[in-house]
């Protein structure tokens, strides 16, 4: 077995951040060819990693991209086993090459697929290459668990410790509201976009109570129509977008400021980690 430098160690150390040891083994083992140890620890890290793939992934974060200029957004969920990985500034940069690559790349139906695209922050290496290498540094699973793609004009918003993030389909407006209604969606969770989207059923339920809270009250039959739709605003102000009062400027709906700017929003997607 060949005598491996310090020198060299401490080089492949720097490059890798991997423990000492295991970098004299790496060199050891590759005859102190250094492209070749890097080559040989990515493989003993996988198999380390595929042996721990049955590992809880509860901590983690959603990462967003929209490009208006190709009219494509795309959010993914990337998940870690713990809080300080999910707040590691290389697990943030991966997780923003997934949302960048899947939006202005060729696009993908599965996780699987996209792992194996170019990485937009990483040239000549794909993102299951970044993925190996950070995973095999850090010692902990990932795990890309959800992601989605919108072909259109899109906008969103991630919320800052990555728990919570918006993609919106849209047409016309402008970026700035595109991105108040994203912020107002993460904070607000509105079940639908507007009120034809809610479950027609719930909303029979939802009719029904109201109907025998009036009768209870003693008001008349002739007059109960009226008071369970006036009284559905309430029911629709919590759950359909459109109709909340929006949280910079409760004197207005979210429609109405959708209409002052010329938007229409065609699609929701809401998620928050692990959820």
């Amino acid at each position: 077995m060949p005598e491996v430098s310090a020198a060299a160690v401490k080089s492949l150390r720097d490059k890798t951040n991997l423990p000492m040891m295991e970098c004299k083994k790496a060199l050891e083992f590759s005859s102190g060819d250094e492209n070749a140890a890097i080559e040989w620890l990515r493989k003993q890290g996988k198999k380390t990693m595929e042996s721990r793939g049955g590992r809880e992934t509860s901590a983690g974060r959603i990462a967003m991209h929209a490009d208006q200029a190709k009219n494509v957004g795309a959010m993914i969920e990337l998940r870690c086993e713990s809080a300080p990985v999910a707040n590691n500034d290389e697990f943030i940069a991966l997780a923003n090459n997934l949302a960048k690559q899947l939006a202005t790349g060729p696009g993908a139906k599965t996780p699987e697929e996209l792992w194996k695209q170019p990485s937009p922050g990483k040239p000549g290496r794909t993102l299951g290459d970044e993925k190996d290498d950070l995973s095999n540094k850090i010692r902990e699973v990932f795990n890309l668990a959800r992601i989605v793609r919108i072909d259109g004009q899109s906008g969103g918003y991630v919320h800052h410790n990555g728990a919570s993030g918006v993609l919106l389909e849209v047409e016309g407006g402008n970026p700035e509201t595109i991105k108040d209604i994203a912020m107002h969606t993460a904070a607000m969770r509105p079940q639908a976009v507007s009120k034809e989207e809610l479950d027609p059923a719930v909303v029979a339920k939802e009719r029904e109570i109201l109907a025998e809270a009036a009768r209870q009250e003693g008001k008349p039959e002739n007059i109960i129509g009226k008071m369970v739709e006036g009284r559905l605003r309430n029911f629709y102000s919590e759950r359909v977008l459109l109709e909340q009062p929006f949280v910079k400027d409760d004197k207005k709906t979210v429609g109405q400021l959708a209409k002052e700017a010329k938007l229409t929003i065609k699609r929701m997607v809401h998620w928050e980690l692990g959820k």
